[in-house]
């Protein structure tokens, strides 16, 4: 009898400890799932459904800066609609699909945070599996990553009914200039990582109301009842524009519409009204996502140091009609006054004439815009806006040509001009090219490209600019083209081999080649900031390389000069001693000894001096490298905005 109680018991526990059928996991999903995020109901006999999820992952914006934080909802569609638990995480859009960001946690302790692939608080979920119709979670992006994440959810409706990989809209995580205070967060090893890509099923349908258009309705009417232009130049007929602006003018009504590209990761996109192409003073519209919404600014730029100020223009200048931001693309529409005062100066739209500069840059600084990093464009020529027509890009041919022609003498023929002067003048000797010694034919003619080059491209700017522009690239440049034009000019008086005045000339000389050198390269250096040249910031790390490898090279041939010194020095010192002996027995043919000391030191100067070959080998190998760095540099300099060519990461 005993027994039989005791069985019946047991199955009374048993079934009384038995899962609720309507109940998840009460504690939450455990980190074991971490990767599948599949729950493991009943010993993983129950399969996630296959069917469109009534629930959807919403995200309060689908652009967020580094280290700045969104929410993120879990509702049902329709609303109202309940469930129990659910695991959620965002991960990486692109290979190696990592984990990324932290959610933070509840005051309520609704919300049980998960450490995924070592990292902290990295993936959520719930603490208790009670009926719920909406759960709201704070989301902070990493501070150390750029791109697109997906969030991913599993969301359980029941015990036996759930569904795994319930997909966000791509939030867009952007940089940012700002310092944001990241959460205490631990970085996983670089082994850490997973390749699993965010989970979708088979046959599945994010809730969106959005629907991929097959052709972009911006682009209808341009050149016929509207202006469109945008970069890169002639994108507006092929309709593949990376950023473009679009005016439309019905009687006083001056209507801009703004667009970036597809898939370039823009943090803004902005159109400026300029008195000629370059930027400085121009009166700019700014589309900016923030906090889920488009957000709409006025501001002026300046270019030196490039800044776009909001608080001087009148944000009442411009109005904001519709504005949306799907699948990372920015769109808006603004409406604009006739006229707009900034500054003391008028901005006319009925009979000024303006150009149009589109930009679209992927980062933030507070209260205004970053750098234009995804591209900039200013039309070719002015036009009053209500006047119909097609739009070309400003040409910047004279700006790739001087950038082209200082890097190709101040990289190029300067640097090995430098080399032969300094290191090759016992070298060759005997053989002459144009009746000068190979060394001094060669420094001459690099010498003079150097000077043909730096003045053509000085008169280029000048050109373009039609007016002087001061800041640390224009100053020091200027200093180096004075430099560069008078060491011709010193050569001409150059004081004969045995002058007393030749130390003087030399010292002045090697002292004007070597600091006009330095300062070509300083001032190019500095070019690389400058917004109209659009250059890489890695440029940078291209000209370190090449000081690097030029200031080894000298090294090595310095050290080459001292052992030809070392070495003339020991023959010279045992050729005295070998005279004196002689001299002491023969003395008197001193006569005929100072003769054949003579026709010696002649037939020396008619030598190389020791370790030619290496000397030698060693141009020929700088040389391929000086012609690797202008190329990469000149290409970089034709090609700009460079990204537009490789690409965005």
């Amino acid at each position: 009898m005993t027994l039989r109680w005791l069985a019946l018991a047991t199955a009374l526990l048993a079934v009384a400890t038995w899962p609720d059928p309507g109940q998840s996991l009460p504690q939450g999903a455990p980190e074991t799932v971490c990767d599948t995020m599949l729950p493991f109901h009943s010993g993983g006999s129950v399969l996630p459904q296959s069917s469109v999820s009534p629930f959807s992952v919403e995200t309060s914006s689908t652009t967020v800066g580094q280290g700045q934080t969104i929410r993120v909802d879990l509702t049902g569609v329709p609303a109202g609609l309940s469930f129990g638990g659910y695991m959620i995480q965002a991960r990486n859009r692109n290979p190696p699909y990592q984990i990324v960001g932290q959610f933070g946690a509840a005051r309520d302790g609704t919300i049980k945070l998960m450490n995924c692939e070592n990292s902290v608080n990295n993936s959520a979920t719930h603490s208790n599996a009670g009926a719920k119709q909406q759960v709201l979670l704070e989301w902070q992006s990493p501070v150390d990553f750029l791109g697109q994440v997906v969030f991913n959810a599993t969301i359980a409706q029941s015990y036996n009914e759930f569904w795994v990989g319930v997909p966000s809209q791509p939030v867009q995580i952007v940089r940012r200039d700002l310092t944001a205070a990241p959460l205490p967060t631990q970085s996983p090893p670089a082994s850490a990582g997973t390749t699993r890509a965010p989970y979708v099923p088979p046959n599945y349908v994010a809730p969106s109301n959005v629907a991929a258009a097959t052709s972009d309705p911006i682009y209808n009417g341009c050149g016929q009842s509207k202006n469109c232009f945008g970069f890169p130049d002639g994108c507006v007929s092929s309709k593949t524009c990376t950023s473009i602006a679009v005016v439309t003018v019905r009687g006083d009504i001056y209507e801009f519409e703004i667009q970036s590209g597809r898939g370039t990761n823009a943090a803004y996109v902005a159109v400026g009204l300029s008195e000629d192409p370059k930027m400085g003073e121009d009166l700019t519209t700014e589309c900016v996502p923030e906090n889920g919404r488009v957000n709409l600014y006025s501001s002026y730029t300046s270019a030196t140091p490039y800044a776009a100020t909001r608080s001087v223009v009148g944000q009442s200048s411009a109005r904001l009609m519709d504005a949306s931001l799907v699948d990372g693309v920015i769109y808006c529409r603004v409406q604009r006054d006739a006229v707009t005062s900034v500054q003391g100066k008028t901005f006319d739209l009925r009979n000024g004439k303006y150009h149009l500069l589109v930009a679209s840059g992927s980062s933030l600084k507070e209260n205004s815009v970053g750098y234009h990093d995804i591209g900039r464009l200013p039309s070719g020529n002015a036009i009053n806006l209500a006047e119909v027509q097609d739009l070309s890009g400003s040409s910047k041919l004279l700006v790739q040509l001087h950038g082209a022609f200082m890097i190709a003498a101040w990289i190029g023929t300067t640097s090995l001009g430098i080399i032969f002067a300094r290191y090759f003048k016992q070298t060759w000797v005997g053989s002459q090219s144009c009746g000068k010694d190979q060394w001094f034919a060669w420094h001459r003619l690099l010498m003079v490209t150097t000077w043909s080059l730096t003045i053509a491209a000085y008169v280029l700017i000048w050109v373009e600019l039609k007016r002087a522009v001061w800041h640390a690239h224009s100053i020091i440049g200027l200093i180096t083209v004075i430099l560069c034009f008078l060491q011709p000019i010193g050569a001409l008086f150059r004081p004969g081999p045995n002058d007393k005045n030749r130390p003087y000339f030399n010292w002045g000389h090697w002292l004007g080649g070597n600091l006009a050198h330095i300062l070509g390269i300083v001032t190019i250096f500095f070019s690389v900031k400058l917004p109209k040249a659009e250059l890489p910031e890695w440029m940078d790390w291209i000209l370190v390389s090449f000081v690097v490898v030029h200031v080894l090279v000298h090294l090595i041939f310095s050290i080459g000069l001292c052992l030809n010194h070392w070495q003339v020095a020991g023959m010279a010192s045992e050729r005295h001693q070998s005279q004196r002996a002689n001299n002491f027995q023969m003395g008197d043919l001193s006569h005929h000894h100072q003769h054949a000391m003579r026709n010696g030191m002649s037939m020396e100067r008619k030598m190389d001096a020791p370790y030619a070959g290496m000397r030698k080998g060693l141009l020929g190998v700088y040389a391929v490298v000086l012609v690797l760095f202008v190329v990469v540099l000149i290409l970089l300099v034709v090609l700009a905005p460079i990204e537009q060519y490789l690409g965005k990461s």
